[in-house]
Parts: C-alpha cells; sequence; structure tokens
C-alpha cells in the first residue's frame, strides 16, 4: 500500500548508456516543443467510466479486471498505439496466486495460565502467502526485534545472532528515529536519512527480513503516524490477497505476516513483563538486542486458493530515428483497484476514481498526443497499463523482472499514480530529491511552467518506495519520483497538505473514493504537461541520464550496462 497523494505522482527512471550507446545518444540535439493541450473532459469521462460501478472495484482476477483491460486496450487502440507486447497484442500476462484467509480465526498470545486473544480484523489484520490450504503457528515462542533492520552501512543490526526460526518476530515500523547529536531536536541525516524513510522502514523489508531469518510468522505494530496511514488501511486486506506465482509456491516466506493493533502490541508487551514504551525507546540505539517476551503465538489460516492470469496492458509509439527507436520511455499508471469489498455507508464497491482511474485517464490521453504528434519522438514510447499494484506493486515488478523490452534499452519511466484533482499549484515536489540527474529534467519543465521544486514535504511516508516506478529501480533502473506540488493557486498556506490529510483519512482506500462535482481538473491537466514533456525530453536526449554517486541502486545499472 503506499502513500497516495492528492496531487499526482510521477516517477521517471532513466540510466546511462552502454556500448555504442553513448554515440548513438549524443546524437540526439533537444528540441523545444509545446505541451499538448490535454482535454480535461476526456480524462473525466475516462474516470468516470473505470470508476462506476459497473467495473465493480478494478481488482485483479474479477470481471471487474475483464471489463477493464478490455476498455484501456481499446482506448490505446483508438488513440493509435501500436500493441505494446512484440506478440501483436496489448496485453503482457501477469501469473498470480490469488489467497482469501477464513476470517473466522483469532490470534492468541499466552504466557503462563494467561491469554490474549486478538480478534481477526479488528485487532489484527494477517495472511499468508504460501499456496497451501491451511497455515499454522502452535505456541510460538515471541521476540520483540526493534525496528527488525540489518544495515552494515549504518552500523546497525537489530537480530544480533538471536535465532528466530520457527519463532513469531515482533517489529516496529518504519526507520528508527534517530535524533541528530548535533541538534536533538532534529534527526540525524546520515542515519537512515534522517526524516526521510529508506527501504529498511517498508513493511515489505520488514517481512522480507522475516524470510531471510526463518520466522514462522511476522507481525508489524501499527501505528497511525510512522505507517502514514489509519489502521482502516490495512483492514483493507483481509480480502483475497495476491501474490506472483512462485516455483516454490512461497514455502520459503514465514507462514503467516500481518499487523497488530498499538493497543495490542502494548497489551502483549504488558503480557510479557514489558512496557511498550520503554522497549520502542531501547530500539533507537544500536546497542539494542532482541527481547523475548516470554509468551507464545498461535494462529491457523485456512486458505481458498485460486490461479489467475492478470494483464498488464501496453501499447507504443515506435521512434522516429531507426538507429534509437529500440530504445524506450515508459509511461506507468495501474488499473487495479480493491474490488467488492467490506460495505462501508452502505456501499461495498470501492471505486478507486482518484487512485488510480485519474491515473490510467492520464497516460491514455498522453498516448493519443504521443502518437498525433508529427515527427514522432526519435526513441520509442511504452504505455503501460500495470496489474495489482495495491497488492504490492505486483504487475511493475513482474514487468520489471520479466520486461517485454530490455531494461538496459529502457531510459525512464513516468508513473501516474493519482492525478491533481484539486487545481494547478505554484511548486512540484521531488521524492528523493538529488537522487538522480534527472532533477535538472524536472526543474526546466516545471521552472517552464512557472512553478519551483521543492523536496517531498513528508519524506517520513515513504512515497518512493510505495509506487511502479520502485520495482524499476530495485532492478537498477535510476529513477526520479515527482508531481504536482502542494501549494494551490488562489488558496490559503497549508491547504494542500490538509487536503492531503483528510483524502488518506477519508477516501483513502474507501468506497468513497469517487468522482465529485467539485473536481477541479486544470491541476490534472497541468501535470499531465509536465508529465509529457519530461518523457519527451528524456526520449530526445542527447544522452543517457544516471544515478548520483552514492545512490543505492547505481551500482545495479552499472553492472546492467556493462
Amino acid at each position: 500500500m503506499k502513500r497516495l497523494l492528492v496531487s499526482s505522482v510521477l516517477v521517471l527512471a532513466a540510466a546511462c548508456g552502454r556500448g555504442q550507446q553513448p554515440e548513438t545518444a549524443a546524437a540526439v540535439a533537444p528540441q523545444a516543443v509545446q505541451a499538448p493541450a490535454f482535454d480535461a473532459q476526456a480524462l473525466l469521462a475516462h474516470t468516470k467510466t473505470l470508476s462506476s460501478d459497473e467495473f465493480e472495484g478494478r481488482a485483479p482476477g474479477t470481471h471487474g479486471e475483464d471489463l477493464t483491460v478490455a476498455y484501456i486496450a481499446d482506448q490505446f487502440k483508438k488513440a493509435g498505439l501500436e500493441p505494446g507486447n512484440p506478440d501483436g497484442t496489448y496485453f503482457q500476462q501477469v501469473p498470480m496466486v490469488g489467497i482469501t484467509a477464513d476470517p473466522g480465526t483469532s490470534l492468541v498470545f499466552r504466557k503462563g495460565g494467561r491469554e490474549q486473544r486478538l480478534k481477526f480484523r479488528d485487532d489484527v489484520v494477517a495472511w499468508t502467502k504460501r499456496v497451501t490450504d491451511t497455515v499454522s503457528v502452535d505456541r510460538s515462542e515471541v521476540i520483540f526485534v526493534g525496528y527488525g533492520i540489518q544495515a552494515p552501512e549504518f552500523n546497525w543490526d537489530d537480530y544480533k545472532g538471536v535465532d528466530l526460526k520457527g519463532k513469531t518476530m515482533v517489529v516496529l515500523v518504519n526507520d528508527p528515529p534517530i535524533p541528530d547529536p548535533a541538534n536533538p531536536a532534529q534527526l540525524d541525516p546520515k542515519t537512515f536519512g534522517g526524516r526521510a524513510m529508506t527501504y529498511y522502514g517498508r513493511w515489505t523489508y520488514k517481512y522480507e527480513m522475516g524470510q531471510k531469518m526463518g520466522a514462522a510468522a511476522v507481525l508489524i505494530v501499527h501505528e497511525t503516524g510512522p505507517a502514514a496511514y489509519p489502521f482502516a488501511v490495512v483492514q483493507g486486506k483481509v480480502s483475497e490477497q495476491f501474490s506472483l506465482a512462485a516455483p516454490d509456491k512461497n514455502m520459503s516466506r514465514a507462514a503467516v505476516e500481518g499487523w497488530i493493533t498499538l493497543d495490542q502490541a502494548k497489551a502483549l508487551f504488558a503480557l510479557g513483563g514489558q512496557d511498550f514504551d520503554a522497549m520502542k525507546k531501547a530500539a533507537l540505539t544500536r546497542e539494542f538486542k532482541p527481547v523475548p517476551l516470554g509468551a507464545t503465538a498461535s494462529m491457523t489460516l485456512k486458505n481458498t486458493i485460486r490461479t489467475v492470469n492478470s494483464r498488464n496492458v501496453a501499447g507504443k509509439i515506435t521512434g522516429s530515428d531507426p538507429a534509437l527507436k529500440d530504445e524506450y520511455v515508459i509511461y506507468t499508471a495501474h488499473w487495479d483497484h480493491f474490488g467488492i469489498g467490506r460495505p462501508v455507508n452502505g456501499d461495498k464497491v470501492y471505486h478507486g476514481a482518484v487512485d488510480n482511474a485519474t491515473g490510467i485517464a492520464g497516460i491514455i490521453e498522453m498516448g493519443r498526443a504521443f502518437a498525433a504528434m508529427q515527427p514522432k519522438p526519435k526513441r520509442s514510447i511504452l504505455l503501460l497499463a500495470v496489474t495489482a499494484e495495491e497488492q504490492g506493486l505486483l504487475g511493475s515488478d513482474y514487468y520489471a523482472r520479466n520486461p517485454l523490452y530490455p531494461l538496459a534499452k529502457t531510459l525512464g519511466v513516468v508513473n501516474v499514480d493519482g492525478l491533481n484533482v484539486l487545481g494547478k499549484t505554484k511548486d512540484l515536489t521531488v521524492t528523493g530529491l538529488g537522487n538522480t540527474d534527472l532533477d535538472d529534467y524536472a526543474r526546466e519543465v516545471a521552472e517552464g511552467q512557472g512553478r519551483i521544486i521543492k523536496p517531498d514535504p513528508t519524506p517520513e511516508q515513504g512515497g518512493y518506495y510505495r509506487s511502479d516506478h520502485f520495482p524499476f529501480a530495485r532492478q537498477g533502473v535510476p529513477a526520479l519520483s515527482s508531481g504536482g506540488g502542494v501549494e494551490y493557486l488562489g488558496k490559503p498556506e497549508g491547504w494542500g497538505l490538509k487536503k492531503q490529510e483528510e483524502y488518506i483519512a477519508n477516501d483513502y482506500h474507501k468506497p468513497s473514493d469517487k468522482v465529485r462535482p467539485d473536481w477541479d481538473l486544470s491541476g490534472a491537466v497541468q501535470d499531465l504537461q509536465y508529465y509529457w514533456l519530461v518523457g519527451y525530453k528524456v526520449a530526445q536526449a542527447p544522452k543517457y541520464p544516471e544515478w548520483k554517486p552514492g545512490t543505492e541502486f547505481k551500482a545495479l545499472r552499472d553492472a546492467m550496462m556493462k
């Protein structure tokens, strides 16, 4: 689950050339071009269709998926895009496994004759990624592992030789907020990025470490501030959970993965004779060692399993330069949402209008603009509508591991995860500012729009790791994450951040994410013009943009390009 900004999120991944590519790329001269005048009514029409009751919330593996991917492919064709798959179709098959746990279960902590029983959904949200009918943990020893991080570059190890095989690890969410020795009122910028979340803070990392350590179960303590979303968002995961099909049927993963509420975590620590707040404070030091809580955990999940061939939808504009047309700029947006689920205020369709029907509307219309222009961009453009973002970036992860076109020839990925429906902004936010020299592209385009570049105002929420650009970055493709701002024209200071907070609290991943009559799509048009120009400039650039020295993904890209 990513943090969805009310303003749209752009991700542009780009890379240095390999072999002969620097010479051919150097022959490309940047060209002055104006962005298209995108039609706000066309964006609205796509969004209304995709978020309608008829499309049933666009869950993977449902009738809603069939309607959605057919609609996108049809719109790509009408917009003048070629089939994006080299096999001559608009589809890339994404094999997945869907697992639904029986909610009639509970998590039980025991110590001596005392028992703490957590109610499914209300107190604990848990699942398994193992492809098996039943998984259980039975009186598994519970160990508190702090933030659950191994980071040699920070001389940090929360595990310190502990044996977690067959045990249940309880872990805190996010990175440890380490005070700056020079200014204790601030966070240390040299340790875990200061305010900015690193990948070590992501919930996905915590589960990966559980797998690495051989844990039977991994339970993350939910806290709304560090997580950046309320527990109600986690409760959305009580529905069917998807994984990419794996040869070992995911049997190497922990049997149980999940979240527990803060109140239940405090009660667990009290059961074990510990104070939660004191243990959380102790976890802020390098000297922290895992703490056995003297309690056991038991839980059984009975599962309904099905295999699903979901689909990414791909449309292409072939580049106009014969020497460069096998190099690509990719635009991505996820088409999926949560389908039909638990009713909220009588509505059971999770419409996903902002998240992310607007993004799909955006790439359709950007594709139309690229297809209509003459001459076409020198390099090729791929429009990629990906599946199962809400399930853990599965569609983009599958593409990044099984690309239709080589990642070494992929210049950039422009990710559109929710368009700005609140009006034009004075600023433009760059998440991970300083990671790549793509900041120069963002700054140039933004300044041309009369906007200024700003860093992410909430870097602690880890937005960089929560959307479809990230699987590309993890494969070594450099990435710039940016998008619409928080300073809205004609609005008072703080209005934009307040609207973001309201959206997260009231509409994010809820049925109420619908088209509203008070939307102002001038901001969506402004950002689409920005996205379009950045992608176009990269497609025309004299050289491949690169990661900055010292960034965490540079070595992967360098190895890819040899």
